[in-house]
């Protein structure tokens, strides 16, 4: 099923997906990503498998744009060990784009997304129905969303809703 990424409604649909667990297709200001809860083993797992992709390739973890300094330090303390002062600096500069940090990440948080790798990926995006839903997630407790391209692995990344719908048929939450 394709969502009007303009309604509410839908906006609430695919965050309470990501919630249960669930594969959704999520616009990016790059390409459309297979995303899925980046703290839940099961959905992270289901990303791999949905994509033939090797378990120990890192995905990036998407998070929603914060308003104030106080609450990216509060959100980053939760995925990361420690975030270096320049890290800072790219963040105030390019956050939300399409920049993934690559930080110490947090012992227990999103072990999966990581492939097994002490570092995590973040990324804030600026795409208008990204930042949506993942303010809805993070409203129901989803701290970040793993969203890898939404193809299966070494294939062309999709730019279209319905280019990630005949990729996934039957795998996405309905």
């Amino acid at each position: 099923m394709v969502l009007d990424g303009q309604s509410s409604q839908s906006i609430a649909l695919a965050a309470q997906a990501l919630q249960r667990g669930d594969l959704i297709g999520l616009p990016t200001e790059t390409v459309y990503g297979l995303a899925a809860d980046a703290n839940n083993p099961a959905a992270v797992a289901a990303i791999f498998a949905a994509k033939g992709r090797p378990a120990d390739h890192p995905l990036i973890v998407h998070v929603a744009p914060q308003p104030t300094v106080e609450s990216w330090r509060a959100l980053l303390d939760t995925l990361c060990d420690r975030v270096p002062d320049m890290a800072w600096s790219l963040i105030d500069a390019f956050w939300p784009g399409p920049l993934t940090l690559i930080l110490p990440r947090r012992s227990g948080v999103c072990t999966a997304a990581a492939g097994g790798q002490s570092t995590i990926g973040v990324r804030c995006p600026s795409h208008p129905i990204a930042v949506a839903v993942l303010r809805e997630a993070a409203s129901r407790g989803v701290i970040g969303v793993a969203a890898p391209s939404a193809n299966r692995f070494g294939r062309v990344s999709p730019t279209t809703a319905a280019h990630v719908r005949s990729e996934f048929e039957g795998r996405l939450a309905d």
